[in-house]
């Protein structure tokens, strides 16, 4: 039996993508999505980086049948290509944390794999699903005054955790999405009311009035056929 001289660290690429649920890839048009590569038995961060690049090629991801090993990825694609240095087969935990710019929507989405020194992983490479939806509140406004003899308009920005629009009879279709407002006084007591997609693309509207008070204003968006969600909340006075 032949035994070789110590083993040398190899350069081992891997190429890392974030892709929304029922939607494509995260790219530099919502941010990124942050990518952590980690020993998975110290949690040793061994790169880290944010995906940049397109959102894809939506005929191809969305509207075309796939068939096993086609690539759902172009060139343009937004990935992360992390690059370790490996002596032998390593354990790894990949992290991605996705819309990186949108706090109130960031999820983490993550898995492990081995990495073999020298065997690149490219290509599609290694793909993290990222579920629900990026909201914005647009209108009430934080903190804002509100008087009670008003009609306050309810207004929300939807869309993908791509950033993927959504609208009426579109490839993310507005009416297959149930958008609501909760509307909480300081006592507990809430009233819901539904929103729907108007005036322009991801933007869901709706009226309401309510009496003097504090209010705690949560907007919600859910997908009953793929389970995506998304929450973003916000507070008001009614004078």
């Amino acid at each position: 039996m032949i035994f070789s001289a110590n083993l040398m660290a190899q350069e081992t690429n891997i190429m890392i993508r974030a892709k929304a649920k029922d939607a494509k890839f995260i790219g530099s048009s919502i941010g990124g999505a942050k990518i952590l590569v980690k020993d998975a038995l110290t949690g040793e961060i061994l790169d880290q980086g944010i995906t940049s690049g397109s959102t894809g090629n939506t005929e191809k991801i969305m509207k075309q049948d796939w068939k096993r090993s086609e690539m759902l990825s172009e060139e343009e694609t937004a990935g992360f290509n992390a690059i370790l240095d490996v002596e032998k087969p390593k354990l790894v935990t990949i992290e991605a944390y996705a819309p990186i710019n949108k706090k109130q929507a960031q999820v983490m989405s993550s898995t492990q794999l081995w990495v073999i020194p020298g065997k690149n992983i490219t290509g599609d490479g290694v793909v993290l699903e990222v579920s629900g939806f990026v909201i914005d509140i647009l209108s009430p406004q934080t903190h804002e005054r509100i008087t009670s003899s008003e009609k306050i308009e309810l207004a929300a920005n939807v869309v993908m955790m791509c950033g993927c629009p959504v609208t009426e009879n579109g490839i993310w279709d507005a009416s297959q999405y149930e958008v609501k407002a909760i509307l909480t006084n300081a006592d507990g007591v809430s009233k819901e009311i539904e929103m729907n997609q108007k005036d322009k693309p991801s933007t869901f509207k709706a009226e309401a009035s309510l009496e003097k008070g504090l209010y705690e204003v949560l907007i919600y968006a859910y997908d009953p056929v793929t389970g995506n969600t998304g929450v973003d909340i916000t507070n008001i006075i009614v004078n």
